[in-house]
């Protein structure tokens, strides 16, 4: 996925940084986001973290929205706007947060490419494997 500063429309993936992370959500329209939890979840204990509609400003907390260009590749595996919707919607007050396991990238690559993944954790897990020699 390729990221830029541009317009969202209807079941496109969206984030924002928060410190060294990116918070993501599925975009329905400004007063419509998607996502697991909120960017300031840290001190939120997982068992309250759900699902939840908000709108823009309250996705961004002042940070700045970043819209996701899927690859080619991606774009073969990816779902239809309207099932990306459709399937953020259906998720709605869902529960089961994990920092590591079930976060909100994990929701939104679940939601458009059917695949419960976070490229961030991967990323960090290769790191270590690197400097630990594995």
């Amino acid at each position: 996925m390729e990221w830029t500063v541009d317009s969202p429309k209807s079941g496109d993936i969206i984030r924002t940084k928060v410190t060294f992370y990116h918070h993501y959500g599925i975009f329905i329209n400004e007063s419509r986001i998607i996502q697991f939890g909120l960017p300031d979840n840290v001190y939120t204990p997982a068992e309250e973290i759900k699902v939840l509609a908000t709108d823009i400003y309250t996705f961004l907390q002042g940070g700045e929205l970043e819209v996701g260009k899927p690859t080619r590749q991606e774009l073969k595996n990816m779902r239809s706007p309207e099932e990306i919707v459709k399937l953020a919607e259906s998720r709605l007050g869902q529960g089961g947060y994990d920092i590591l396991h079930n976060n909100c990238e994990h929701f939104v690559n679940e939601c458009a490419f059917g695949e419960h993944n976070s490229e961030f954790l991967s990323s960090v897990r290769n790191k270590l494997r690197k400097k630990l020699g594995k």
